[in-house]
């Protein structure tokens, strides 16, 4: 099996995980994990796992009921290890360019999945599998995480939008240092420099990564599912305007949350001094 998303505790038999690549379902809770499990290649992103991917995070995009999105890996030691280099070899330069290609688009429709999404980093997120990471709104990692755009160092420059995404996130100066020496920096190290919200120890079971980006999806579940949406399209549009522009933008989100039924829930419950209990209308 390449790449899976499944339910809380749910456990799969052996054999379907090796025979079954790619299939969906629904926490009760609203949160949706997708699992990567390419073990021999260390996750690399390959045509098929790549093609896969694709087809699950679409079928994310328009349920309403996926409130809050995980991408974890079940490889030990390894989030993913970026692109596949043994396919990648074999490639002339169109179909090299094609490949890339359907990288980068990938990781447009992860950024746009209009729930929250968070990478949990247990392990070496290089080249392409940071690329996916950054690609998330919020990332958690081990200390003991490895994380690099190691691209200039295979004669390559990050080409599924890091070299882009990336400088947004640290800053200008901090990504071309990153880029021009292909460093790999630790999940402590990503912290301190805001390359990833919130760095662990790594636990036993070498989950402390996903254990943290539970607790994150589950501070994000409570609130309003449709007034989160609205301020993840605002931030993420604004970022890329002037302010004047920005301000537009908000007011056309905002203008969308105030006929809801859950903004009237939500002033019930201050109201009446009780949590509220929103359902997404």
């Amino acid at each position: 099996m390449l790449l899976k998303m499944t339910m809380f505790y749910l456990h799969f038999p052996p054999h379907r995980l090796k025979k079954v690549q790619a299939s969906s379902n629904l926490y009760s809770t609203g949160i949706m994990e997708v699992l990567m499990c390419r073990h021999k290649a260390l996750n690399a992103l390959g045509h098929v796992f790549v093609s896969q991917m694709q087809e699950v995070v679409s079928s994310l995009s328009s349920d309403s009921a996926v409130r809050v999105v995980i991408f974890r890996s079940l490889v030990p030691n390894v989030f993913c290890a970026g692109a596949d280099l043994k396919e990648r070899a074999l490639m002339d330069n169109t179909e090299s360019d094609l490949y890339v290609h359907g990288l980068r688009s990938l990781m447009t429709q992860i950024a746009l999945l209009p729930s929250p999404t968070i990478a949990a980093v247990d392990g070496a997120a290089l080249g392409g599998g940071l690329e996916l990471a950054l690609a998330c709104d919020l990332r958690t990692a081990a200390h003991s995480a490895q994380m690099g755009l190691i691209e200039t160092t295979r004669g390559l420059l990050p080409g599924a939008g890091g070299s882009q995404r990336l400088p947004r996130m640290v800053g200008i100066t901090q990504a071309k240092e990153l880029i021009f020496t292909g460093r790999r920096v630790s999940g402590q190290e990503a912290q301190e420099m805001g390359l990833v919200n919130r760095a662990v120890e790594q636990n036993q079971s070498g989950d402390a990564a996903y254990r943290e980006a539970l607790h994150l999806a589950r501070e994000i579940l409570p609130q309003a599912p449709i007034a989160v949406r609205m301020a993840k399209e605002a931030i993420n549009r604004g970022v890329e305007v002037d302010i004047s522009s920005a301000m537009a933008i908000e007011r056309i989100c905002y203008a969308r949350v105030i006929p809801t039924r859950d903004r009237q829930e939500g002033m019930a419950a201050f109201i009446e001094k009780r949590p509220p209990c929103y359902t997404g209308e």
